[in-house]
């Protein structure tokens, strides 16, 4: 199984407790509804976080080859493209094997 593990640090106007639980639970909805997703967890960073970071996601793959073709893939093209990046100021994401 693989853990596909991204930070988010939003953009200032986005920066608050109304706009992090929204984005939270839109992050949610979209990734989970993805067909190669086994599942998807979302946090908000609590507030000593929130200087470098504040949403936090996994989502677990049964393989590298899903998450390969995860990235491409239309409807996460469309979350991250069309919903999440407009409101991110920056991204870190890595892939682990557990």
């Amino acid at each position: 199984m693989i853990q596909r593990i991204v930070l988010f640090k939003l953009k200032d106007e986005y920066r608050n407790d109304i706009a992090r639980t929204e984005f939270a639970e839109r992050t949610r909805k979209d990734l989970s509804a993805l067909g190669r997703v086994r599942g998807v967890t979302v946090g908000v960073a609590e507030e000593a976080t929130r200087d470098h970071w504040d949403i936090a996601i996994t989502v677990q793959f049964d393989s590298m080859e899903d998450v390969k073709a995860y990235i491409p893939d239309p409807d996460h093209r469309a979350y991250v493209d069309g919903y999440a990046m407009p409101k991110v100021a920056f991204r870190k994401a890595w892939n682990f094997e557990i």
